[in-house]
């Protein structure tokens, strides 16, 4: 995505001295574009259960650099192995919901398994973060092409070109590495000469959908409109919505899927108006481990000030205002878990298929 005419990725190893890993600090978006270094694995963690970064395939991209950041502590200060495999434990436990995080330190794990040598490590490390990074952009490449046909079919239906997408959160360029996985058919789509109106839920509590996917279509100059949470049903039943095109954070081998909540809800709106809704996800999101989301997916609480307060700029400053009296407490369930049955079809890499396990096995008969 380019910003102000320069391209960027969300994560990226600093070409001056390649031990420093940037990120996006996404909690200051969209008022303040800002771009903080880790320095080493501690500040990895930091970044993903703060939510500097966040998104599914981001979160694993931190992870894998995280472990470079391990690597080269544990070498300038001379350390054994074990302080990598403590780092490993430490960044897993960061967030509990996205399994892209656990999978991609397994994958580094597996790549250094019988290595001894620091300087080995930390090479098998690097390469394999900037192969996991890499992958992703491609994953969300395809993923675009794969949903720009449903977008063209509904367009083929339509008097008028213009096509009506409902997001929900942001899965974009801010929670991949590139391009994003339900904005990726958009763009493509755009590309395509297709018109695309997007209407984009702001997605309390923290406005993900507000701060940060309506931040990307103004510098993608793609025509949106944001819309309150509750709003996105009233529009489904007044032929106002095409097609509904959400992330994923987790999705189970059976076709269950995880993510920001309020999915759920947008889920059952759109089933009963009759409206397509379709999840865009990499391979790396899919948990091959479970089959029933509901009781088998933890599903992460997070601070109840994140409910209680909300940000926004005032006199040019970004500040938290408290919505609620002191004596008010508080829930954050941040994901929710939208049953098999109310998706129309898995949008992924290696093509479309129905949210069940059969045809899921079909694309990946590796699993």
């Amino acid at each position: 995505m380019r910003i102000s005419g320069k391209k960027y990725r969300t994560i990226w190893q600093c070409e001056d001295n390649p031990s420093v890993i940037k990120i996006i600090d996404q909690r200051l978006l969209p008022h303040e574009f800002c771009i903080i270094d880790l320095l080493n694995y501690k500040d990895s963690i930091d970044a993903i259960s703060d939510m500097a970064v966040r998104g599914a395939p981001l979160i694993g991209g931190t992870a894998a650099w995280g472990m470079y950041l391990a690597a080269l502590e544990m070498k300038e200060k001379n350390l054994k192995k074990i302080f990598l495999e403590n780092a490993a434990k430490e960044i897993s436990e960061s967030r509990p919901t996205a399994v892209n995080l656990v999978w991609a330190i397994n994958k580094v794990m597996e790549k250094v398994k019988g290595l001894e040598d620091n300087e080995t490590i930390i090479k098998a490390i690097e390469s394999e973060a900037k192969d996991i990074c890499d992958e992703d952009v491609e994953n969300c490449r395809k993923i675009g092409l794969h949903g720009l046909e449903i977008i063209k079919e509904i367009a083929s239906q339509k008097r008028e070109n213009e096509v009506n997408i409902l997001t929900h959160c942001n899965a974009g360029w801010l929670a991949t590495i590139d391009n994003g996985t339900a904005t990726a058919p958009i763009y493509a789509a755009r590309d395509a000469g297709i018109d695309v109106h997007i209407w984009v839920d702001e997605t309390r509590p923290r406005n993900q959908g507000a701060s940060l996917t309506s931040w990307e279509l103004m510098h993608e100059e793609i025509p949106h409109t944001l819309i309150v949470d509750n709003a996105g049903g009233h529009l489904m039943q007044h032929g106002e919505i095409d097609l509904c095109i959400v992330g994923s954070d987790r999705t189970t081998r059976a076709g269950d899927v995880c993510n920001k909540i309020g999915t759920y809800l947008k889920a059952l709106a759109a089933k009963d108006n009759d409206i397509p809704f379709y999840v865009a996800l990499p391979d790396s999101t899919i948990d091959w481990s479970i089959r029933d989301g509901l009781k088998e997916i933890p599903i992460e609480e997070r601070d109840e000030l994140e409910v209680s307060e909300i940000r926004g700029i005032s006199d040019g400053e970004v500040r938290s205002v408290k919505i609620i009296n002191d004596e008010t407490p508080c829930s954050n369930y941040a994901f929710d878990v939208t049953p098999r049955k109310y998706i129309s079809g898995l949008i992924t890499p290696r093509g479309v298929c129905k949210a069940n396990e059969e045809e899921i096995s079909k694309l990946y008969p590796e699993y």
